[in-house]
């Protein structure tokens, strides 16, 4: 259930410009829309960010674009933590960032943490896996992952997807009950850098019709 100062309107033409769809406005904030390739094109993974806090509500909009993505079987085996207390997130960053992860030391900047906590799946998807020989939680974490930090980019909040981490004093700070543990988090903040454009693939060597083809 949404918090009680979302507004939802199920029937006009919303925010998303989509009639007929759920849109979901918030009563104190106002957010710029984009194509989706526009904002795919434009989000980067952030590693400098302002000293500035993060609105709860923005947060909470990330968090229902990862509840509403897609899973294997509709099984959901994720919990998300968001983690924006400033004690709490200190003790992780230290905790959590030092010795061989200290590498990912730029997170601890962030305003706030995204812990992905694997949990169990249906059994229908269990099943999956062994057959497929494919372990679907973590391409659902995956999706999920990438719903969130796809919202928080149009409400103008930079993310990085950080797997490189100690969880277990992840889950020893944040109580993570012992069968399950936190397989990814997100750092989150307002951005203090503008990243250039990565070089990806051509089209051709990324995807072909009807076959497998390589580039010419």
């Amino acid at each position: 259930m949404l918090p009680p100062y979302f507004v939802v309107d199920r029937h006009s033409r919303g925010d998303y410009g989509a009639t007929g769809s759920e849109v979901i406005r918030t009563t104190n904030m106002t957010m710029k829309t984009y194509s989706f390739l526009e904002l795919a094109r434009k989000r980067r993974s952030i590693r400098k960010y302002q000293d500035k806090p993060i609105e709860r509500d923005k947060l909470i909009l990330c968090l229902e674009a990862a509840r509403l993505s897609p899973s294997a079987c509709n099984s959901q085996p994720y919990k998300f933590i968001v983690v924006d207390d400033k004690a709490i997130r200190d003790s992780l960053a230290e905790a959590i960032f030092s010795g061989i992860y200290s590498i990912c030391k730029f997170a601890a900047k962030a305003k706030a943490f995204a812990f992905i906590v694997l949990q169990k799946q249906k059994i229908t998807a269990r099943l999956g896996n062994k057959i497929q020989n494919i372990d679907f939680k973590q391409v659902d974490i995956g999706i999920a992952a990438e719903h969130f930090v796809l919202q928080a980019e149009e409400l103008g909040l930079g993310t990085c997807h950080i797997g490189w981490f100690n969880k277990k004093k992840a889950a020893e700070i944040l109580k993570i009950p012992k069968n399950y543990r936190a397989e990814l988090m997100i750092s989150i903040g307002y951005p203090d850098e503008t990243p250039k454009e990565r070089e990806k693939k051509n089209f051709d060597d990324m995807a072909s019709f009807n076959g497998y083809q390589k580039a010419t």
